[in-house]
């Protein structure tokens, strides 16, 4: 039987619209993009988010005893959030937390190439260069990761060992950064991409915040998370880094504009 999301599209015979967005811990998708996430999938989107870390190496720990209890407690916590989120299809894999910028390029993007061409979104989301509002190394070379990915998944001159068994290259339309209009306090200077796209979440922020809190074992970060997040108020800001449609930019407020079904 079709899904939701598909009935729509049969239905309406409008384009399928999905959305991925690659994080580098469980907490990243509520923290940075749950707002995004919750008001696509209100509109009928399929979403996904591709997590590169369990989160192993946090200070935070619960009642974890070791690593390997904590990678299975945040394991359980991410797939608590993104139900509460409404992913249609959250990946958690495997790669060692605080240690991204020491993986082997080429095997981390074969990876993310790979998920995006079964999951054929047209729109990626995911962190910029310079980590987000944390700074957080991980989420910088997620965003670097994420970018290759975008890119390659639609030439067939990459990783052609993947196509085969009906997975052909995908390219998606739209690449965006979150980005933000301030600052964490006392931490070292973030340059932020300037937005180019505000999405109103204001239907979204309470859900967002609980979704934050389904990450237990991060108790600790749930005032200032919450303190933060309604400072940022009823929107989250993006930056258009790339587009398969070759434009002067303007101001957006919806990340699937100008996005066609097939190009």
């Amino acid at each position: 039987m079709p899904s939701f999301c598909e009935s729509l599209h049969i239905r309406y015979n409008q384009p399928m619209l999905r959305l991925m967005c690659i994080t580098a811990h469980p907490d990243d998708e509520a923290g940075g993009f749950g707002g995004t996430l919750l008001a696509y999938t209100g509109r009928g989107a399929e979403t996904s988010v591709v997590c590169l870390t369990p989160g192993q190496a946090a200070t935070n720990r619960g009642s974890a005893r070791n690593d390997q209890e904590l990678a299975e407690l945040r394991r359980q916590e991410f797939a608590a959030s993104c139900a509460i989120l409404k992913v249609s299809r959250p990946i958690i894999l495997n790669y060692p937390d605080g240690q991204l910028y020491r993986q082997d390029l080429n095997r981390v993007v074969y990876d993310l190439t790979m998920r995006v061409r079964e999951f054929q979104p047209q729109v990626v989301i995911t962190f910029g260069a310079e980590g987000g509002v944390t700074g957080h190394p991980d989420h910088s070379m997620a965003g670097i990761f994420a970018t290759l990915a975008f890119h390659w998944a639609g030439r067939a001159n990459r990783y052609a060992d993947q196509l085969k068994d009906g997975l052909v290259p995908h390219r998606a339309q739209k690449l965006y950064y979150g980005t933000a209009d301030f600052a964490l306090p006392n931490r070292p200077p973030i340059t932020f991409p300037p937005q180019t796209t505000v999405i109103d979440i204001s239907n979204y922020l309470e859900t967002k915040i609980a979704a934050f809190k389904a990450h237990k074992t991060q108790a600790p970060l749930w005032p200032l998370f919450e303190e933060n997040a309604r400072r940022r108020g009823p929107s989250e800001l993006y930056h258009l880094v790339a587009s398969a449609k070759g434009r002067v930019l303007q101001a957006e407020t919806d990340l699937f504009a100008g996005v066609e079904e097939n190009i």
